[in-house]
């Protein structure tokens, strides 16, 4: 290797040189063994691979991977945001680099961080020269050496780098067997989130420097923890949008005040600096390829506040995610851990193999433009509200605000509940929404008025079937074009009808008369066409405990997904049977549940995160059969992904996550590729495309001057989403979510920009 030292000094020495090594011609394959998918995948046919310096990070490099397009195909692309350019990876032992040859062509070779464990990325560079190959490889170990160690590599001898050579493991690989991170490109660039370069926390201290805080009295004298290890602590600086240092810690987890309170505590050298108690509303994210925790806070004022806990080793990383993990679930559940089976416990762990840091993306161009879009002039912002009187719904009691959407199916209709009344809009021809009536003082057959719990269009949207929280065992059917109720439909006359669900995904595009009922301990048909209580008695399964059912959703076959408040969620082929499948919960309540509609895919919404399950049965007898259909086997239950914001921007959002029902877009022959949620004053979307391949933390975000009620996907469209605030409704084309940045998450200096997406006066 030391035949390259005087060429790699010309570019590892300049600072300012961002790219050490570039091959200009290969392909990118992703390769798997063992599983019931292919075994080769081609990313891109033609792709660079590029070693590139961290700007802002000392040590650190990242291994960059880019598609190369051919003149005039990158025109052909219709949104540049759904591309996939590029992979970036950050250039560490862990990816367990390598070279090789396949067919004759030289190829490099690393893990899938963010896959299973037998997923490997291979560059085959095809045409690149043998002493290229090596001048390429040996910057690779270079990086690693610097990564590690914190120093400069320029001194390195070859022996040096002969620790970063891989070799075959004859035993199991340090660290985990699953893939710990949550994206493919997440792991590049989370040290640059972490830190400003002259803080950059060492991955691994060199061994002769003392342990700080260890013979600490102030430590010493401290009460026994669950777990503690030593760590430094950061706290998310606003202005400069990086952690910034607080100083070395005894990162410790604690008891006080009961057998299930819990508090993440940090002590400094004489002082506690912190103690933040444990639960769901703290947004907790592992980042493993970094040892870090990273977390919010909400201060007497109600003002977020970001911190990082950054561990000396993946080991002591690993020990502290396993007792934080316990007792975030007694704290939900108010029971012991040990009494849970193995394989739910199992079950509950692998949520935490799923998130990877990124670093923080400051781009200048593209703060300035959601600047100056949200910053409308004052003539502009005039406009919004000069209205045709003919064209604004009348006003309603002072003190009322939307509390629910359904959006049509058949219609071209949106349904807005607000108080006792309902609220029709239209979608236009330039895919905005327009008030078109009121429905008014909704009230039962007996003339006694209230205000919906729940509503769902029905029967091509001919019908709405409504919820009445004072009685709650019938449901009402409301005849849209008379624009009342014309009919009591009494379920049963002792089980209530909590939650409701059309018989299939698209059951309300069919004169389909049945639908789904749930109530907090059973499942069951309801047909309004039988005589006396509508329940069919054949179609009905209830369960001894209560289950506090909280949703149900169909596929487009009629399976069914039911979801509870102690957050387990049971799959079913048909009603009337036991579940096919059983998911435990991870302890916190859900809200919402959704499927595709072929069945593969479940999200799930809790307050502060998207469950994400991937139903396809993948090893056993039953492999390729989804779990409505067949039971997982008990060792190889499918691994829950979380979709949720990142610590830092929650703080800038400045107020505590809790999300609406998250819904993917729908519509007959389309394939799902987004899910949309909200959060206080926040309308969020993810690419499902690039959450599949593991980017969790792909989302964008949009933010108005009033808070979300609900949204969801116009029927049949996978842009247009619509939007109902506590005051206003709305169409934004998804294309107008931004990436989270401190600009993208700033107050909005003006209102709501155009005047043809609004309607802001109280129907």
């Amino acid at each position: 290797m030391n035949i390259f030292r005087s060429l790699i000094g010309k570019v590892w020495q300049d600072p300012n040189a961002a790219e050490v090594v570039k091959i200009s011609e290969g392909q990118l394959f992703l390769v798997r063994s063992g599983t019931i998918r292919s075994d080769r995948e081609c990313i891109y046919n033609d792709a660079m691979a590029t070693i590139r310096r961290i700007s802002n990070v000392e040590h650190n490099f990242q291994l960059v991977v880019t598609r190369v397009y051919e003149e005039g195909d990158q025109e052909l692309l219709e949104d540049e945001d759904e591309t996939d350019e590029e992979r970036v990876f950050l250039i560490s032992e862990e990816l367990e680099f390598r070279t090789g040859e396949t067919e004759g062509d030289p190829t490099f070779v690393w893990r899938d961080l963010e896959g299973d464990v037998d997923e490997f990325y291979e560059f085959v560079a095809a045409g690149t020269n043998a002493p290229m190959r090596a001048f390429f490889e040996t910057c690779m170990y270079r990086a690693m050496f610097e990564r590690k160690y914190k120093k400069s590599a320029d001194t390195t001898s070859d022996a040096d780098l002969q620790e970063f050579i891989w070799q075959a493991p004859t035993q199991k690989t340090k660290g985990k067997g699953k893939a710990t991170s949550s994206r493919k490109q997440a792991s590049s660039s989370a040290p640059a989130q972490v830190v400003q370069s002259e803080d950059v926390p060492p991955s691994s201290p060199p061994p002769a420097e003392p342990e700080v805080a260890v013979t600490s009295s102030y430590i010493a004298s401290l009460p026994p923890a669950v777990v503690s290890a030593e760590a430094e602590l950061y706290l998310w600086n606003k202005d400069k949008s990086y952690f910034t240092k607080v100083e070395d810690v005894h990162a410790r987890l604690t008891q006080q005040g009961g057998q299930y309170d819990y508090w993440l505590v940090a002590a400094g050298h004489d002082a506690q600096v912190l103690a933040h108690k444990v639960s769901s509303d703290m947004n907790h994210r592992w980042a493993p390829t970094l040892y870090s925790l990273t977390w919010n806070n909400e201060g007497q004022t109600g003002e977020q506040s970001s911190w990082c806990l950054r561990f000396g080793s993946a080991e002591d990383m690993e020990a502290f995610q396993q007792a934080f993990t316990k007792a975030l679930w007694e704290t939900l559940h108010q029971w012991p851990w040990g009494k849970m089976k193995p394989d739910e416990q199992a079950y509950i762990m692998s949520s935490n193999e799923d998130v990877e840091m990124l670093d923080a993306e400051n781009d200048s161009d593209e703060e300035d433009a959601v600047v100056d879009e949200l910053d409308k002039s004052e003539d502009e912002e005039e406009e919004d509200f000069t209205e045709d009187a003919e064209d604004l719904p009348p006003p309603l009691a002072k003190g009322e605000r939307n509390s629910q959407l359904t959006v049509g199916y058949k219609g071209d209709r949106s349904y807005v509940v607000r108080g006792e009344n309902i609220g029709v809009f239209s979608h236009t021809g330039d895919d905005q929404v327009k008030y078109y009536s009121t429905i008014a003082k909704i009230a039962g057959p007996k003339g006694k008025a209230f205000k919906p719990k729940h509503v769902m269009l029905h029967d091509q949207d001919t019908k709405m079937v409504l919820m009445d929280p004072n009685e709650r065992h019938s449901l009402f059917n409301l005849d849209i074009e008379r624009g009342k109720i014309v009919e009591e439909w009494k379920v049963h006359d002792d089980i209530t009808v909590d939650h409701i669900a059309p018989d299939n995904k698209f059951a309300q595009m069919t004169p389909e008369q049945t639908l789904v009922g749930t109530s907090h301990n059973a499942i069951f048909r309801i047909d309004p066409r039988v005589s006396g209580t509508k329940m069919i008695d054949s179609q009905y399964k209830q369960y001894v405990a209560k289950n506090k059912f909280s949703g149900v959703t169909t596929t487009a076959s009629g399976k069914l997904a039911v979801a509870s408040e102690k957050g387990d969620i049971r799959l079913f082929d048909s009603i009337g049977k036991n579940a096919k499948t059983a998911l435990p919960p991870l302890g916190d309540p859900i809200v919402g549940v959704d499927v595709t509609a072929d069945g593969r895919w479940i999200v799930a919404t809790t307050k502060t995160y998207l469950l994400l399950i991937d139903t396809l049965i993948g090893e056993g007898r039953y492999t390729g059969s989804l779990g409505f259909d067949r039971s997982f086997p008990a060792n190889a239950k499918p691994i829950p992904r979380r979709l949720q914001l990142r610590a830092e921007h929650v703080a800038y959002m400045n107020h505590s996550v809790s999300f609406t029902p998250a819904r993917f877009n729908m519509g007959e022959g389309q394939d799902e590729n987004a899910i949309v949620t909200s959060t206080g004053q926040f309308v969020v979307a993810w690419d499902f495309a690039k959450v599949k391949k593991g980017h969790l933390d792909k989302y964008e975000i949009k933010k108005y001057e009033d808070f979300v009620v609900q949204d969801n996907f116009k029927f049949g469209d996978d842009k247009n989403i619509i939007v109902a605030l506590q005051n206003n409704v709305l169409a934004v084309n998804k294309k107008n979510l931004r990436r989270p940045t401190r600009a993208s998450l700033a107050t909005p200096t003006r209102g709501v920009q155009s005047r043809s997406n609004i309607v802001n006066t109280p129907y």
